[in-house]
């Protein structure tokens, strides 16, 4: 059995949240809190918030325990990008991409 929580529309490139999602991904659950809880990252605690979500809904949904939790899956994919212009010389604009991403945990009981 498997328990997922989902963040959309977060306003964080994507890319700097898989960076911190490599270092939580197949760890025990109370290990990948810790974990979390120390990175000095922004997107470590939009991740922490996911992935207590998650183990929420493992022990109130399907009953699972706490202590057999693993990470199985944790991603974060492409949300949609605010696309604003800042002024340059000569009349020319210069495009800046304010990313989103949609932050992922899957927790299962490990075998």
């Amino acid at each position: 059995m498997e328990a997922r929580a989902i963040a959309k529309y977060v306003r964080i490139s994507p890319l700097k949240v898989n960076y911190i999602c490599a270092e939580v991904r197949g760890k025990q659950v109370d290990e990948a809190l810790s974990i979390l809880k120390f990175t000095p990252k922004r997107g470590a605690k939009e991740l922490y918030k996911v992935l207590n979500s998650a183990v929420a809904n493992a022990e109130n949904n399907l009953n699972l325990n706490r202590d057999d939790l693993i990470v199985k899956v944790a991603y974060a994919n492409d949300g949609p990008t605010m696309k604003r212009f800042h002024p340059k010389a000569k009349g020319m604009a210069y495009p800046i991409l304010k990313r989103s991403s949609h932050i992922g945990i899957v927790v299962a009981e490990r075998e």
